[in-house]
């Protein structure tokens, strides 16, 4: 890496860990054998396998999770499972989390030599691009480990199903992730973004998203006389356009609380009214406190209408994830991270997304933030968004991940 991507640290000092050519090029050929060869949440075997095969070459002790996927490995631990060394006031550790599942979606990239060999599988929001970067920083790190150049443990976390609601961060934890840690930090692709930058916020940077399910009974009878019926057609009508508004009359307008349907179904004939009718759709949240009054707000809601037409309400709701709420100081600390690297231009401020993320789980335990991790290539017209079947990166964006991680974790001990 040349000189200018390397920054000066307080004291004077340049900061080590940034990317080896030879290992940068080795971390491209395995983020395209990970995209080649994708696997949805819980299955995810043969990722699994390799991962844990790259860090023992390394040396290091991965473990596979209790669930039978994903890993984590420890690096700056000690055989007894204790730090090398003094750890600073007791903290904790500093996690790098990455999710390593694909999604359920064909991969329609035409003129690529890498893309999916498994029909209707495709890494298309970037998983393979934060596993190889959370690779990648775990064996810069544990060179720097077995030079003496790092001074505080960090742990790696390659967490599965983050696609599958409620997403794998709840099992994860449950076999023990965050025992021991302190602070976690994670990144996800950006492709409005340009590769060798990031967008970083405070606070909120990712929504709630809940799922519903609703379902509505009642005696139908001939449309002549509706009078005679509960008229579950005009009764799911009324749940599709009021509830929404009802629901967001009730919360602080700035909580972004939304109801939105994504399907509707009754019937059969024209002059039928039937005797059931089922909806769903999703429920997003902006902020953390009206996300967890959301369930009883919305049940209230749709209780209400459903009674207005005398029609029996079942109600399933599903929780989500809750928004990704970025600790200031985390935040700050991938900020003076990417600085360090890659300069003061190379951080942009980045709106909410209406996009769900289980990252958020782990904050409910530990303080953390998440980085938009820029994945367009500069100069390129064409956004190739997320859940898309043709989505790519610009593989750069790997070693500016694994510099960013590695300063963070070089920073965070000093701090």
């Amino acid at each position: 890496m040349s000189r200018e991507h390397e920054a000066d640290v307080p004291g004077g000092a340049a900061l080590p860990g940034t990317l080896p050519d030879a290992l940068r090029a080795e971390l491209i050929a395995f983020r395209r054998d990970m995209h080649m060869h994708p696997e949805l949440g819980n299955h995810e075997f043969r990722t699994t396998a390799a991962l844990k095969a790259r860090l023992e070459q390394a040396g290091l002790k991965p473990r596979v999770l209790d669930i039978g996927t994903g890993l984590i490995c420890d690096i700056g631990i000690d055989g007894s499972g204790e730090p090398d060394g003094e750890v600073d006031g007791g903290r904790g550790m500093l996690a790098l989390r990455a999710d390593i599942d694909a999604l359920p979606i064909p991969d329609t990239k035409s003129d690529c030599a890498y893309r999916s060999t498994v029909p209707d599988r495709a890494h298309a929001c970037g998983h393979d691009v934060h596993t190889t970067v959370v690779l990648g920083a775990g064996l810069v790190l544990a060179e720097l480990h077995r030079q003496g150049l790092l001074p505080h443990p960090v742990r790696l976390i390659f967490q599965p199903a983050e696609e599958v609601l409620p997403g794998g961060a709840p099992d994860a934890i449950e076999s023990g992730v965050l025992d021991g840690v302190g602070r976690i930090i994670g990144v996800h692709c950006d492709p409005k973004v340009d590769a060798g930058r990031i967008g970083l916020r405070h606070g909120p940077i990712t929504s709630a998203c809940d799922r519903l399910e609703v379902s509505l009974d009642g005696a139908g009878g001939h449309t002549a006389r509706p009078h005679l019926t509960t008229d579950l057609v005009t009764a799911a009508a009324r749940v599709v356009t009021d509830v929404p508004s009802l629901v967001a009359r009730r919360v602080d307008a700035r909580s972004g609380l939304a109801v939105t349907w994504g399907r509707i179904e009754s019937g059969h004939a024209c002059n039928v009214i039937p005797q059931h009718a089922e909806l769903s759709g999703t429920v997003r949240c902006l902020d953390l406190e009206a996300w967890r009054q959301a369930p009883d707000l919305v049940h209230e809601a749709i209780d209400e209408i459903a009674n207005l037409y005398r029609a029996k309400s079942e109600i399933n709701y599903i929780r989500g994830v809750p928004p990704v709420v970025n600790d200031p100081a985390v935040t700050e600390l991938l900020h003076d991270a990417m600085t360090s690297r890659r300069g003061p231009y190379s951080v942009e401020d980045t709106e909410q997304s209406l996009g769900g993320e289980d990252f958020s789980w782990y904050l409910e335990h530990v303080p953390g933030a998440m980085a938009r991790l820029g994945v367009r290539t500069p100069g390129e017209r064409t956004t190739r968004d997320l859940h898309r079947g043709d989505f790519d990166a610009d593989e750069s964006a790997i070693t500016v991940g694994v510099e960013l991680f590695t300063a963070a974790a070089l920073l965070d001990a000093i701090r």
